[in-house]
C-alpha cells in the first residue's frame, strides 16, 4: 500500500477510534442519568418501589460491556452519515451518535447489495479485537467484493457461551429477524446456519419494535436442555433485553416433580394427541345429575330448585364450551339467579347483594359440589394413570387395549408426592389444569429445537401463545424423540399455529462444507425429503476420520493436539462413555469440565451425545459414532433415530471435526 494510502487509513482510523471513545462517554453519560433519577417522587411507596426497580433495570441495559464492539458499522448517505451498533446513543442534546440495530433506518447495513444499495453511497464494517477497534473496510457497492471483516467474524474461534451475531446477521436472517409480530414464524433450519441465533435475535426485534405489547404479555424462550440455556444465557443480555424469561419445557411444566423416564411405548402414547380428547372426557366425566332437589330456607320460607332444572342448568352450561373451572362457578351463579326468579315473584326485592348472599350459602355450594365437583389437576391424571376402569372409561374407542396397559403405572401410589411423575405426565397434568382453568397466553414464544416435541407438548406451549405470537425453530433431520410429530403441518396444527409463515434457512456460515457434507450422507436415511444443506465456507483439513487401535490413547491424543489451537474444545461421547471419558481425562492431566458444570472454566467440555443438541465448538471431537447410534432405544430394529443422533453431533464443530473410530462407521458414513 502505498504511504499516502497508509497514512489515509492511519487517519480513518484515529478518526473512529475517537468517535468510539465519545460513543462510549455518551453511553456512560446516559447510565448516570437513569441512575441519578429519584425514585421517591413517584408519590407513594409501591408505585416507588417499582420505579425504582424499572430504573435499575434501564441502568443495568445501559451498561457498557468495554470488550465488545459499541458500533460495528457506518453508513454513508448522501446527506448524513449513521453508524449502526447495538443500542442507541445520544450525545448530551439528543442527537444521536449510535443508533440501534433494530431501526428501520439500519436495515441498509444487513440488506444493501450492489444490485441495491439503498440509498447508500458507502457501507462500513469495524474489525474489533475485544472492545478495541483494529480495522475498517469500506464497500462502495460498484463491485461485488468478499467482506474479510464479516468473514473473519463468523470464522473467530469462540469459548464459552453463544455471543450474539448482531454485526453478521445476513440478509435472509434478516427477513425473519424483522417478521411481521402479528404472525407465528417457523423456520426450517439447517445446523450452522444460525436458526437459534437468529430466534434470539428476533426477540430483541421485537422488544424493541413493540416493547410495550410484549412487556405486557411477556416473552418466553424454550430450549431444549439446561446446557442450552445455559450456553444461550448472555445473547439477549449482550443485545440490551434483560427481562426475558428462559426456561426448558420441564421448567415451564412444573406442577409435579419429575422423577422418572417413561419407556418410549408409553412416552409415545402420552404425548399422541389422542390423550386430549382422554383427559377432556376424564374431566367431564365428573358431572352428575344430583340425587335430590336444592332446598333453601330463608327466612321463613323455604325456596325448591328440582334435581332435574340444577342438571338442565348444568347441562346448558356445558353446551356453551365453559372450561370446566368457569362452569362450576357460574353454575352457583345460575343457582342464584333462579331462586331470586323464585323469590321476587313471591313479591320479595332482591338486588346484586341478595343475589351473592344466596350464591354463597351453604346449601348451594353442597348442590355445585354434587353436580359439578372441584377437580385437582394432579389427582386426577394420578387417578387416570393407576385406575384401569377409570382409564379404559375415558379412552373408550380412542385407545387399544394394549396401549391403555402400557399407560397404567406398575405400582400403585398413596398420594401425588409418593408417584414417580415422568416428563410426559406433566405434560398431560398441564391439558388438564387448562380443561380446568385457562392457561394464560404470552405475547411472544420462541420455541427452539421444535422437532423434538410430542403433539401433547405441542399443545401445551400453544396455549401459551394462543393470543400471542410464536417463532419455532427446529430441523426435521434431527428429531430424536420417538414421539417426535414428525413433519411441520402437524406440529403447527398441534401448536394451534396452522396458518404460520414457513421459512427455510439451508445456507451454513459457520459449519465447513467439509463437515456438513459428511454429516449430509446420513440424510437419504434419516430425513429423505430434505434439501442437503450447503455452505458458504471451504476449509481443507476441516474433517479428519480415523480408525484407531487404541482409543483412549486416540482420544488424549487428539485432545492434546485441538488445545494447541484457538476456541473451544468439545469431546462428544456416548452417554455410557462418559465416566470413562472424564476418569481417562483427569489421569492424562488435561483440563476439562463435563457439561453438566456449565461452559466457565476449561476449553475442553465433555459432552454426553444426548446433550449435544444447539451447542456448538470450534474443534468437536467425537468418539466411536456406532455407539453412539446403538444407545437409542430403538436402534436395535429401526437405527433412524441413533442415525439422527449422530447427525446432530456431527454438525456440532465449526472448524475442525475429529471422529475417532474403532468400531466399523454407520453404513450411510462409509
Amino acid at each position: 500500500m502505498p504511504a499516502q494510502e497508509v497514512e489515509d487509513v492511519d487517519a480513518e482510523m484515529a478518526a473512529e477510534r475517537a468517535y468510539l471513545d465519545r460513543s462510549r462517554a455518551a453511553l456512560e453519560r446516559m447510565r448516570q442519568n437513569v441512575l441519578s433519577l429519584d425514585a421517591s417522587a413517584a408519590g407513594d411507596r409501591v408505585s416507588a418501589q417499582v420505579l425504582r426497580a424499572d430504573l435499575g433495570k434501564r441502568a443495568e441495559a445501559l451498561r457498557d460491556d468495554p470488550s465488545t464492539a459499541l458500533f460495528f458499522g457506518r453508513l454513508d448517505h448522501d446527506h448524513e452519515r449513521l453508524y449502526v451498533g447495538r443500542r442507541h446513543v445520544h450525545d448530551g442534546d439528543g442527537e444521536p451518535l449510535v443508533i440501534d440495530w433494530r431501526a428501520p433506518m439500519s436495515r441498509p447495513f444487513y440488506k444493501a447489495s450492489t444490485t441495491d444499495p439503498m440509498g447508500l453511497a458507502m457501507r462500513r464494517r469495524f474489525g474489533y479485537s475485544g472492545g478495541e477497534l483494529t480495522a475498517l473496510e469500506d464497500e462502495d457497492f460498484t463491485t461485488a467484493a468478499e467482506s474479510r471483516i464479516l468473514i473473519d467474524e463468523i470464522e473467530r474461534p469462540r469459548v464459552g457461551p453463544m455471543r450474539d451475531i448482531v454485526a453478521t446477521i445476513q440478509p435472509e436472517q434478516d427477513d425473519i429477524v424483522r417478521a411481521d409480530a402479528e404472525h407465528t414464524l417457523c423456520v426450517q433450519g439447517a445446523p450452522g446456519t444460525g436458526k437459534t441465533a437468529v430466534g434470539l435475535h428476533r426477540v430483541a426485534y421485537l422488544l424493541y419494535a413493540h416493547r410495550e405489547r410484549m412487556r405486557r404479555g411477556g416473552v418466553l424462550v424454550i430450549g431444549p436442555s439446561a446446557s442450552f440455556l445455559d450456553y444461550i444465557r448472555g445473547v439477549l443480555p449482550a443485545l440490551g433485553e434483560i427481562n426475558v424469561r428462559q426456561q426448558t419445557l420441564e421448567g415451564l411444566l412444573d406442577a409435579v416433580p419429575v422423577r422418572t423416564r417413561d419407556d418410549p411405548a408409553a412416552a409415545r402414547i402420552k404425548g399422541d394427541a389422542r390423550m386430549a380428547e382422554v383427559l377432556r372426557r376424564a374431566v367431564w366425566s365428573h358431572l352428575r345429575e344430583p340425587a335430590e332437589a336444592l332446598v333453601l330456607p330463608r327466612g321463613t320460607r323455604r325456596w325448591r330448585i328440582p334435581a332435574y332444572e340444577v342438571a338442565e342448568l348444568a347441562g346448558e352450561l356445558r353446551t356453551r364450551g365453559v372450561r370446566y373451572g368457569a362452569g362450576r362457578d357460574l353454575l352457583a351463579h345460575r343457582i342464584a339467579h333462579a331462586i331470586l326468579i323464585r323469590m321476587e315473584s313471591a313479591g320479595e326485592a332482591c338486588d346484586d347483594r341478595t343475589h351473592d348472599a344466596v350464591r354463597r350459602t351453604r346449601p348451594v355450594r353442597a348442590m355445585v359440589d354434587q353436580a359439578w365437583p372441584a377437580l385437582d389437576p394432579v389427582r386426577l391424571v394420578m387417578r387416570l394413570l393407576s385406575d384401569a376402569g377409570f382409564l379404559a372409561e375415558a379412552a373408550d374407542g380412542l385407545l387399544y387395549a394394549d396401549e391403555q396397559a402400557a399407560l397404567l403405572w406398575a405400582k400403585p401410589v398413596r398420594g401425588p408426592k409418593s408417584a414417580r411423575w415422568s416428563r410426559a405426565d406433566a405434560v398431560l397434568v398441564d391439558e388438564t389444569a387448562d380443561l380446568i382453568n385457562r392457561t394464560p397466553s404470552l405475547g411472544h414464544v420462541v420455541l427452539d429445537e421444535a422437532q423434538d416435541l410430542s403433539a401433547m407438548e405441542c399443545r401445551a406451549i400453544g396455549r401459551r401463545c394462543e393470543t400471542g405470537s410464536a417463532t419455532v425453530l427446529g430441523d426435521i433431520a434431527q428429531g430424536t424423540t420417538p414421539w417426535a410429530v414428525g413433519d411441520w403441518a402437524a406440529l403447527l396444527r398441534h401448536l394451534g399455529k396452522p396458518d404460520a409463515q414457513r421459512t427455510v434457512l439451508d445456507r451454513g456460515y459457520r459449519v465447513p462444507r467439509q463437515i456438513i457434507d459428511f454429516a449430509g450422507r446420513l440424510l437419504p436415511s434419516i430425513a429423505p425429503g430434505l434439501t442437503p444443506p450447503t455452505s458458504v465456507r471451504s476449509a481443507p483439513g476441516s474433517l479428519d476420520v480415523r480408525r484407531v487401535t487404541d482409543v483412549d490413547a486416540a482420544v488424549a491424543a487428539a485432545c492434546r493436539e485441538a488445545l494447541t489451537g484457538e476456541g473451544s474444545v468439545g469431546l462428544i461421547v456416548a452417554d455410557s462413555a462418559m465416566p470413562a471419558l472424564l476418569a481417562l481425562l483427569s489421569t492424562e492431566g488435561l483440563e476439562h469440565v463435563p457439561l453438566a458444570d456449565g461452559f466457565a472454566g476449561a476449553r475442553l467440555v465433555v459432552t454426553p451425545a444426548t446433550q449435544a443438541k444447539g451447542l456448538e465448538f470450534d474443534q468437536v471431537i467425537v468418539v466411536e459414532p456406532t455407539a453412539i447410534v446403538d444407545a437409542e432405544p430403538s436402534a436395535g430394529e429401526e437405527r433412524t433415530p441413533g442415525l439422527r443422533r449422530l447427525y446432530v453431533v456431527l454438525t456440532r464443530a465449526v472448524s475442525r471435526l475429529t471422529v475417532l473410530h474403532t468400531r466399523d462407521l454407520p453404513a450411510p458414513l462409509r
